[in-house]
């Protein structure tokens, strides 16, 4: 077989039955939420659990992981009971949410470190791959969208299909009462908004998402390599 013909086999057309199928999934969206600080009034975390009354308020099921004592990243950690309990919660997700704060113009590292345990390959399975991401910022002083839009750019290259809306609460300190609650506002509002995205979006793709992000030249590269073991074995 020729790298020509590899490449014929590979190609396929689009299938409007895999992209619009009959019968769709009836269960709640289920939705995980990292935030990015361990300090004792986190506001990432304040914004992360409104965001969790909001899903729930939609109809999803949700669950809030807590990133104390997750260790940093490092392959003698990998049996971790926090790293593990992290991969089964994105195993078991169909969406996420990340809240960081924004320190020195960036994420945290907090945040970070819980994003580099999330694994882009589990055996044939990329956990990541075609999940929904929706993506959310607090700031102590005026508003930026330098956390949201790195962490847009490691949803990409986790596969993820990250919605355009997101959310950035600036002086975070005066947005919530004294029982932690967010106060009305449009930051609040905007808060909503993004939840209700990333629901219809979980509801649109998650049945269809890994043929939305099946690859043609990944494809390739597959018929490629069974080839390459099929002439070693003769």
């Amino acid at each position: 077989m020729t790298t020509s013909n590899i490449s014929d086999d590979a190609f396929k057309q689009i299938d409007n039955d895999l992209l619009f199928p009959i019968y769709r999934s009836t269960h709640p969206v289920k939705i995980l939420i990292l935030y990015g600080s361990l300090r004792k009034k986190s506001y990432s975390r304040l914004v992360a659990q409104e965001a969790r009354r909001i899903l729930i308020k939609l109809g999803a099921e949700v669950k809030l992981y807590n990133p104390t004592d997750l260790p940093l990243v490092d392959e003698e950690n990998s049996s971790h009971p926090k790293v593990l309990e992290l991969h089964e919660l994105v195993k078991w997700s169909e969406g996420m949410v990340w809240s960081s704060p924004e320190r020195h113009g960036s994420m945290t590292g907090v945040m970070k470190t819980q994003i580099d345990w999330v694994p882009l390959s589990d055996g044939a399975v990329r956990p990541t791959q075609g999940k929904t991401l929706a993506l959310m910022q607090v700031n102590g002083g005026s508003q930026s969208f330098n956390t949201v839009n790195q962490l847009r750019i490691l949803g990409r290259w986790m596969r993820m299909l990250t919605i355009p809306n997101q959310s950035s609460t600036p002086k975070a300190w005066k947005e919530f009462d004294d029982n932690g609650r967010m106060k009305p506002s449009g930051n609040y509002n905007r808060i909503v908004d993004v939840m209700e995205e990333l629901v219809k979006f979980t509801l649109i793709t998650r049945d269809i998402k890994q043929n939305l992000v099946d690859r043609y030249s990944e494809r390739v590269e597959t018929a490629e390599e069974l080839m390459e073991r099929v002439k070693k074995d003769k």
